[in-house]
């Protein structure tokens, strides 16, 4: 019998993916909660913390080399109470302890490592250490060891560290009011240029991240001053990373981030979150340029996510790990032999030239299809053949080669359904929706919109994080509710279902209510009505993903300009006064709020569509305004029928915009003043170019 089945500790009674991979480990594993805290003051023992996820490679690997072995397990469970952790169900806690890594150590990551007293003040922290000093590590039974001599003999000294480290997260969770300087925007593209990678695209050296945020910020900058160099950084980035081994060029979808400049070697783990802001910046990009090729990326995200992570209820999945039978990559990676032997000889050297499928391999020996280099153009020409017939024919050999990689193990899927992360592929299945004239994506969007509203929120309204197998669980925090939000107001957009727009504005006077500091402004991360933890963050970093912060105070304009109610444009200004001293240190840091301060600067544009529902006109209006790049903007549909009072309680701005002569009209007001009304889609067209 293996160990793995020996032992069962208490994390058996958990719905967490991740927690569920170590219920079997001999470490005597604690749920983050009270009976822990307990046992730790009653045994007078020091918490030994652990947080990670369950797509996480090292995660896996500490888990296999420590937390399985019996060494390890001695020693924690004599000398400390361990708690396991999901980053995913609690980024409260995940979030607290990850600023006291980067400040005792400069850096972070996962699985992270902290050691704290009974009541939750940490002394030390670390992420992956190996089970033996190793890597230039120190082991983990070395440090656990010093650590339970120190908490006999020396405690005062780690008391003290404690204290010290919990005052500086009180400190950090307070604003400093300001005021943004009117050149930010230009401040954070500068930033940006210099950052930039002008060889493969995308900023800094390696590790390299997606950050679609940066990108989506590039556009609205190169629309504000049509600065050529903001759509190029834009364009070569998003090139760069669909050529890349980060794209998944036989089933779709990008990994997490890529570990050299090249973008050629991915951490292979697909997260739910990174492909629905890269749909968001491949379809603005596509917005903005007309490239189709931006275009057919968005839609190969779309593909992969309605494919293989969207449950039967429909939500949305959270991850799918980089590892399988236990190795990284393994499920993705290729021998030139496997290719020939699935395309016959023909096809699958030519496809492995085109892809660059090598003997010698591109990782570990083996090969990571990409693109980089590669010219299809020319390689049609060498071939003797048209580009067009070149694509059809990889295409052909790209279905067959995925048919025969469905039949590989798969990497583990994380099914658990989070509000945050479903409220970002809801906002970017509507934005596709809106784009393509899709009735797929939208219906995809409303069903995951109506899956949240009907699992993950309790009787009394309030929000809820975390939904596995019937369960949901943990009061929401401020990203689910902004991202919720956002994914809302695009829904509205799509659809122009007033209900949206009514849940979006009701769910942000939740949102005011639970978590906005009335003192200081900004919103904490979790809510006053949530288990209170050693502080009480307020993010405003917009890394990974954006922060909550950012998105709410972009949500509060929109909602301001569709629903007339200034109290939401005053809190969109109050949030970038709260964080104006931060923002203005380094505003590439916080790309995302740079589109909240973009908002703030550029005047409101407004465009109000009326007539009748079945009138092909007002539908080639509506497409017409969709398909437009046009982010100061919110649009109305009044259609004939409705009732015109109740629709203008939501959307004030509609009341008196009726059909000209019976006409498809649409109404364009820019800066609180409307223009002559226009009937016809091309006037319309020459009037948003404006």
């Amino acid at each position: 019998m293996s160990l793995a089945t020996q032992n069962t500790n208490r994390l058996i009674n958990e719905k967490s993916p991740y927690l569920l991979q170590h219920a079997h480990n001999p470490v005597d594993w604690y749920p983050w909660g009270q009976e822990a805290f307990d046992k730790a003051r009653q045994e007078d023992k020091p918490i030994f913390l652990s947080v990670g996820y369950s797509t996480c490679h090292w995660c896996h690997v500490m888990e296999r080399e420590s937390f399985e072995s019996e060494d390890v397990a001695e020693v924690l469970n004599k000398h400390f109470v361990p708690i396991k952790v999901d980053r995913e169900e609690r980024p409260d806690v995940d979030q607290i302890y990850m600023s006291v890594c980067q400040a005792l150590t400069g850096s972070g990551g996962w699985p992270l490592t902290i050691m704290m007293t009974p009541d939750q003040r940490p002394f030390f922290a670390g992420t992956y250490f190996p089970k033996k000093a190793s890597y230039g590590r120190p082991g983990l039974i070395e440090i656990l060891e010093q650590i339970a001599q120190l908490w006999k003999s020396e405690r005062h000294r780690l008391l003290e560290v404690g204290d010290q480290l919990t005052r500086h997260l009180q400190r950090e969770a307070t604003s400093s009011p300001g005021k943004l300087p009117p050149d930010i925007l230009d401040k954070a593209y500068r930033l940006l240029e210099r950052n930039y990678d002008t060889t493969y695209g995308g900023f800094g050296a390696s590790p390299k991240f997606p950050t679609p945020h940066n990108l989506m910020f590039l556009l609205r900058y190169y629309q504000k001053t049509k600065q050529q160099k903001a759509l190029t950084m834009v364009e070569e980035t998003l090139d760069a990373m669909h050529r890349g081994g980060i794209y998944d060029h036989i089933g779709f979808g990008f990994a997490r981030y890529s570990v050299d400049r090249k973008w050629l070697v991915p951490h292979f783990e697909k997260m739910l979150y990174d492909n629905a802001l890269l749909a968001l910046a491949f379809l603005e990009t596509y917005q903005v340029t007309g490239n189709p090729r931006f275009g057919r990326v968005a839609r190969e995200i779309f593909t992969y996510v309605l494919r293989d992570m969207t449950s039967p209820e429909g939500g949305f999945y959270s991850a799918e790990d980089a590892d399988s039978e236990g190795v990284e990559g393994k499920f993705y990676v290729w021998q030139p032999q496997e290719v020939i032997d699935i395309l016959g000889r023909v096809d699958g050297e030519l496809f492995c030239r085109y892809y660059d499928i090598t003997p010698g391999g591109n990782f570990e020996g083996s090969s990571i299809p990409n693109l980089i280099g590669q010219n299809p153009l020319q390689f049609a020409e060498e071939l003797g053949i048209s580009l067009e017939d070149l694509v059809e024919g990889l295409e052909k050999c790209r279905v067959r080669l995925f048919e025969e990689r469905e039949k590989r193990i798969h990497p583990y899927k994380d099914d658990k359904i989070l509000t945050s992360w479903n409220g970002l592929m809801i906002a970017a299945l509507a934005r596709g929706a809106r784009v393509f004239r899709s009735e797929r994506y939208r219906e995809a969007a409303e069903r995951a919109a109506a899956f949240i509203f009907h699992k993950l929120r309790r009787p009394d309204g309030r929000l809820l994080a975390r939904y596995r197998a019937g369960e949901a669980a943990y009061p929401a925090y401020l990203d689910d509710y902004a991202f919720l939000v956002w994914g809302l107001l695009e829904l509205y957009e799509a659809t122009f279902d007033p209900g949206y727009l009514e849940k979006a504005a009701g769910l942000t006077e939740d949102m005011i209510e639970l978590f906005l500091d009335r003192e200081h402004g900004g919103f904490f991360f979790y809510g006053k009505d949530s288990e209170q933890l050693i502080s009480r963050p307020k993010e405003i970093y917009d890394g990974a993903i954006p922060s909550g912060n950012s998105v709410a105070a972009v949500n509060l304009f929109r909602l301001a300009r569709l629903t007339g109610k200034t109290r939401f444009e005053e809190l969109a200004h109050q949030q970038l006064k709260s964080f104006a001293r931060e923002l203005e240190r380094y505003p590439a840091g916080y790309s995302f709020f740079m589109m909240a301060a973009y908002l703030s600067q550029e005047p409101p544009l407004e465009v109000v569509l009326s007539g009748k529902r079945e009138d092909p006109d007002l539908r080639q209006m509506i497409h017409t305004v969709q398909r437009a790049f046009l982010p100061n903007a919110v649009m109305m549909v009044r259609y004939e029928g409705t009732d015109v009072d109740k629709l203008a309680e939501w959307l004030p701005l509609t009341k008196d915009k009726i059909p000209v002569e019976g006409k498809a009209t649409a109404y364009i007001c820019k800066n609180f003043a409307c223009r002559e009304p226009v009937t016809d889609s091309g006037q319309l067209k020459a009037a948003l170019a404006k």
